[in-house]
């Protein structure tokens, strides 16, 4: 194949993927599909100059990236206005239309995550979220492996193509159930499935996720045209999926017809509909109308009403999230919802079982409003038989038996073991406030521990060349500076010790307290010992056993393999004892070395000010907190004068 017949092999791939993926028509056999794709994957390993932007293999997914950058959007991109009934829409197109008769274009609307393309010359260049609508995070890596958005496009001028990134119902049911299998945490709403995989930082993850890309405006764009029907229509030509149930309405009457309409397929429609968006035609009258504070007044959200379905709960089951917060979940009869089967429900926590007089064998009603998911909104005790039964607090943790933390709202599993929290200790374990192991990060984590190779916390300080070898993106220097920056972290601070182990209510400022106090013992002292401490409450203290006595031995493995070094001093006075001090500012230092001096000297360092603060030390650019510290008459310091202070 040469260069010539590789641009003819990537539009014939293209003509076929826009049949498959767009028109839902195929022309092509699978065999034929993948025969040429792996011809011009072949071309390119040869040629790898000569890749072109629209080829398809340019949506399998790139190298992982550590963190999104941000883009601007060159024109805003709005929220709408919401209306929910038709005494409401006659008053919109009342005050939109002042007496004319006009067009409006509908569209439904679809519940996903908002995209902005923008092309330049034909070519997809970037697409950014929708952000805070003047700033989003440039996904164009991501977006690429979405089939239904295309490379390249008919039009060679600047445009912002806007749309929805949507996930049909079978596939979110599909990826839920993979989640739950792997004992993942479940997407709320099919929304919130399109968000968090447009967001992926994995490239790869994205494209196994079959996100759909719906245009339904633009943002810049020097198309003449007057109709944004038109306009709709040619944007979709340009090779886009078209949009179902978009038509021209003349009045109230028509645009009523059309949303009835839309409610009556909204079950049965492959992708989740909330409502209908309505919008002036006229451009030039769009244009003058212009926008309000945060929408514009063309446009607007006809949303569709909440659906409440009854449904009996089988049993209340408790799910152990990654950070090993225990939250009871509703077993329900299964109920059909916008074509989706449900059979569980959150119940978030037993103080809202016991407002809500849930009980095991209830008949409830669930609301849905956006969420394939529904909420359990109150429970039908006129339908009780008898049968029910009361949700017992739990006392010791499903997954591991271990005894668990019970705090009003709040039930927790402290067990570092725990196969439910694991991963998630071992990352708060190695971060920048704990360890701060230096290139050992989040997705690194997650690689190691899928891969077997960290199956506890102790298991990192046993890493060997041998097991970061051929890992994908892990080269020799790499590997020396993990290993590296891991056996460095041996003779930490004690506090950072302390602070890595998550233990619940205890930050940054308790582990010093702890450390300083007492020292490598920490873990054997009782309740007595710890409410003595300035600022430790009963919740602190009660946390504090019930993690040392669950964690006991781990405690004293890690502490043995580490060797942090305490920094444990009696408590002297100095005039300083007792004094809260908040910082602000641009500083000659960093904040932490003067919290450092000054926690050391007996004060406390606290990031509000409040009638209780002593000293606000001020660097440059000082901004609320001054005007605050002045308003309250707290005594205000530079450096000069903190240096001066601390001398006294």
């Amino acid at each position: 194949m040469n260069y010539t017949q590789y641009l003819q092999a990537i539009k014939t791939l293209n003509l076929w993927a826009k049949h498959y993926y767009i028109l839902d028509d195929p022309i092509a056999s699978d065999e034929e599909y993948d025969t040429l794709y792996h011809k011009i994957k072949e071309f390119e390993a040869k040629n790898p100059n000569q890749i072109a932007k629209d080829s398809l293999t340019e949506r399998v997914g790139d190298n992982i990236l550590e963190s999104f950058s941000k883009s601007e959007h060159i024109e805003r991109m709005w929220s709408l206005e919401d209306i929910f009934d038709t005494q409401e829409l006659q008053e919109w197109i009342n005050r939109v239309s002042k007496g004319e008769n006009l067009l409006f274009t509908i569209d439904p609307k679809f519940d996903g995550a908002s995209l902005n393309l923008l092309y330049e010359n034909g070519k997809l260049q970037k697409a950014t979220t929708r952000g805070d609508g003047f700033i989003g995070e440039n996904v164009t890596q991501n977006a690429k492996t979405i089939q239904s958005i295309p490379l390249s496009i008919p039009y060679t001028d600047r445009i912002e193509i806007r749309g929805e990134c949507v996930i049909a119902k079978n596939d979110f049911e599909r990826l839920n159930q993979e989640r739950l299998e792997n004992g993942e945490s479940l997407f709320a709403n099919p929304r919130n499935a399109a968000a968090g995989s447009l967001r992926q930082l994995d490239s790869k993850i994205t494209a196994k996720r079959k996100l759909q890309f719906i245009p339904w405006g633009v943002g810049f764009c020097t198309i003449e045209e007057n109709s944004f029907f038109e306009l709709m229509q040619k944007i979709r030509s340009f090779g886009f999926l078209t949009s179902p149930f978009s038509k021209l309405c003349k009045n109230l009457q028509e645009i009523e017809e059309s949303y009835q309409n839309l409610i009556s397929k909204r079950d049965s429609y492959p992708i989740m509909l909330d409502g209908m968006v309505i919008r002036i035609d006229s451009i030039a009258l769009q244009k003058n109308l212009g926008f309000t504070i945060k929408a514009p007044r063309f446009a607007c959200a006809y949303k569709f009403p909440a659906i409440e379905k009854k449904a009996k709960i089988l049993d209340i089951t408790l799910q152990v999230g990654r950070t090993g917060v225990v939250t009871p979940v509703a077993i329900l009869e299964p109920v059909m919802i916008e074509g989706a089967k449900v059979a569980r429900a959150t119940l978030h926590n037993f103080d809202e079982i016991r407002k809500k007089d849930i009980l095991i064998n209830d008949s409830v009603i669930l609301i849905r409003s956006g969420d394939v998911i529904p909420k359990i909104i109150k429970s039908l005790p006129s339908l009780r038989d008898g049968t029910q039964k009361k949700c017992e607090i739990p006392t010791h943790c499903p997954i591991c038996g271990s005894e668990l933390l019970i705090e009003e709202k709040l039930i927790k599993c402290q067990n570092l073991s725990c196969k439910a929290r694991l991963k998630n200790s071992l990352i708060h374990f190695i971060s920048k406030k704990a360890l701060n192991i230096d290139g050992l990060g989040k997705r690194i984590i997650d690689l190691l521990f899928e891969r077997g190779k960290i199956t506890k916390i102790e298991d990192i300080f046993s890493l060997q060349y041998e097991d970061l070898e051929g890992l994908e993106g892990f080269k020799d220097k790499k590997i020396h500076n993990i290993l590296n920056a891991i056996k460095e972290s041996k003779g930490i601070d004690l506090w950072r010790f302390i602070n890595a182990l998550g233990i619940e209510h205890i930050g940054e400022g308790a582990s010093k307290k702890l450390a300083n106090t007492f020292g490598l013992e920490f873990y054997q002292k009782g309740f007595e010992d710890f409410i003595t401490l300035d600022g430790f409450g009963e919740e602190m203290a009660n946390s504090l056993i019930e993690f040392c006595h669950i964690n006991q031995e781990r405690i004293k493995n890690l502490l043995n393999i580490l060797t942090p070094k305490t920094t444990q001093t009696p408590q002297s006075t100095t005039n300083l004892s007792g004094k809260t001090f908040v910082i602000t500012g641009t500083l000659s230092q960093k904040r932490e070395s003067y919290q450092e001096i000054l926690e050391s000297l007996g004060a406390k360092v606290s990031s509000s000010i409040s009638k209780k603060t002593d000293f606000l030390l001020c660097g440059e650019e000082a901004g609320s907190k001054l005007a605050k510290a002045q308003e309250l008459e707290v005594k205000i310091l530079n450096e000069k004068d903190f240096w001066e202070l601390i001398k006294e």
